[in-house]
């Protein structure tokens, strides 16, 4: 799903029109759209009687959209209700179409103590709300506001409410911003045109957005301004995609080796969780290098792995670990360097003298950390394989001069805002106001893949793209959330994915797992993050 600024969206509505594809014709296939999604939202519906529709009609093209809805739906046998707000139905084509199809027109104007909308609401199997539309800004007008905070009341207090379903927007929404009045109507569903509004994806306007989707208003793939997005917001359908194959002849090394370098005595969980993800992701072979302490506390609940011992001081990985890792990396697929490793000192110099690549082979063969006389470079130096970077082991990436360029491009680098601050030097504040752009200009500087975790996670690739993750859940917000995340991602590099497909994909099924979770424990304060690990076969399944 395409995800547009409302100037962008402008742009394609305009070069469209320009191009033959009128606005006419626009909101024809938006509204014939938006009636087949009711139609299929409805369709398990064992109604006794004709089932009933009431409309919500403004003055802009929203309205429009729902009055070509609403005459579908009377051509399809319903019964069909306009309930006109600032617009007028003389000589109105629309309005007139719906009466030619059986539908019935009434106008707010003549309903001023809202008895009309409330018996029409009680009535209602659905209810569409196409009163404002992507141009709105707040403040409400005085009318509007009456009329939705009047639908909003009734709609609290019927006994079988219908199905809210917003068209475009929820009426109130800023489809920039995200801010909303406090009169709108949240929505069960929201039907969005073409693509998704950026401010659809922001709070509080998210909270009343309901479930999203997207239908079409005609033929855009050859428009210059619709090639031009390079922004979405994943969804099922582009996930299954990015998964790979699964045939019946595999073996273990079909799928991968991920070694996954982390933990440290007082983050011990780290390692186990981001392995058992990296496994659930469909890896072959899993490796977890930890400091040496950790094997008896850990080997007992992870029998599926194989163990890499790392050195140690006082329970964290010590510097010259780095030399006992570089010999173990070459069958492995991806690696993961961070969750649980604590910010010491000692562990900061393992990552350096990782990533500086310092690695020679030696006479006996055996692979040293030395760098050739000459300062060139060595044929027989150490060759990182796809890595993925997170948690603690960001920080300590922070403190590494000229880190970017040490790393296998592209990695795949996964902060939260704390420690994307530490990063780029900006607030957390500067961060969360844009973090769609800030996760952007830092891939496309770094050239590597950032996966900016939070309500709405980001994932930016150095060539421009970004994917939004649709998902806002307090059930995420949880010590070991992003250990579950890193796995994923890394199980799926280990597979053969490339880099940003692996961090959509990662991060939309840990954001799926993380609502199924929630699903099945039914409060966001009690939801772990092992209850998401255990959810990701069921979101795999949804999608597989």
């Amino acid at each position: 799903m395409k995800l547009v600024t409302v100037a962008e969206m402008r742009a394609i509505e305009q070069e469209a029109d320009a191009g033959g594809l009128t606005y006419d014709l626009m909101m024809q296939h938006a509204g014939r759209n938006l009636a087949d999604a009711v139609l299929d939202l409805m369709a398990a519906a064992e109604a006794e009687e004709e089932l009933q529709v009431l409309g919500l009609v403004g003055p802009g093209n929203n309205g429009g959209d729902t009055l070509v809805a609403l005459a579908r739906l009377a051509e399809k046998g319903w019964k069909a209700r306009a309930y006109l707000v600032r617009r007028k139905a003389e000589k109105d084509a629309l309005t007139a179409a719906l009466e030619k199809a059986g539908g019935e027109i009434h106008l707010a104007e003549k309903d001023a103590d809202f008895q009309q909308l409330q018996s029409f609401i009680e009535t209602a199997d659905v209810l569409l709300d196409g009163v404002l539309g992507t141009g709105f800004k707040l403040p409400l007008k005085e009318e509007i506001g009456r009329v939705l905070a009047a639908a909003q009341e009734i709609l609290t207090e019927v006994e079988w409410p219908p199905l809210a379903v917003a068209v475009d927007c929820p009426s109130g929404v800023d489809c920039e911003t995200g801010q909303a009045a406090a009169e709108t109507i949240p929505a069960d569903v929201t039907v969005t045109m073409a693509a998704v509004k950026q401010g659809l994806l922001k709070l509080p306007a998210f909270d009343l957005v309901g479930e999203l989707r997207v239908v079409g208003i005609g033929p855009l793939e050859g428009l210059a301004s619709w090639q031009a997005i390079r922004d979405e917001a994943a969804e099922a359908g582009l996930v299954s995609g990015l998964l790979p194959p699964r045939p019946s002849d595999a073996h273990k090394g079909t799928f991968g080796t991920a070694l996954i370098a982390a933990g440290s005595v007082n983050y011990t969980g780290a390692a186990l969780l981001a392995g058992r993800a990296a496994y659930l992701s469909g890896a072959g072979l899993v490796t977890l290098a930890v400091p040496a302490p950790l094997h008896t506390a850990l080997a007992g609940q992870f029998p599926e792995a194989t163990w890499l011992l790392l050195p140690h001081e006082a329970g964290v990985i010590a510097s010259d670990a780095a030399e006992v890792l570089g010999r173990h990396l070459e069958r492995v697929t991806a690696l993961l360097l961070g969750p649980g490793f604590g910010l010491e000192e000692t562990t900061g110099h393992f990552l350096s003298a990782l990533l500086r690549g310092a690695a020679k082979k030696t006479a006996g063969g055996r692979i040293g950390f030395v760098q050739p006389a000459d300062g060139g470079s060595d044929p027989g130096a150490l060759r990182l394989p796809p890595l993925v970077l997170d948690a603690d082991g960001l920080k300590l990436l922070a403190k590494i001069d000229h880190w970017a360029a040490l790393l296998p491009a592209p990695a795949v680098l996964t902060p939260h805002p704390g420690e994307m601050a530490v990063l780029t030097g900006l607030t957390v504040d500067e961060i969360q106001r844009s973090r769609l752009e800030t996760a952007r200009r830092f891939a496309q500087t770094w050239g590597h893949v950032v996966v900016l975790k939070g309500a709405f996670t980001v994932v930016a690739a150095p060539d421009g793209r970004t994917t939004t993750i649709p998902v806002a859940t307090p059930a995420l917000a949880r010590a070991g959330s992003g250990d579950v995340l890193a796995g994923l991602i890394v199980g799926l590099r280990a597979q053969g994915v490339e880099a940003y497909a692996a961090a959509v994909a990662g991060a939309w099924l840990h954001a799926r797992a993380g609502l199924l979770a929630l699903e099945m424990l039914g409060n966001p304060a009690s939801v772990l993050a092992g209850d998401v690990l255990e959810a990701i076969p069921d979101a795999l399944n949804e999608i597989t």
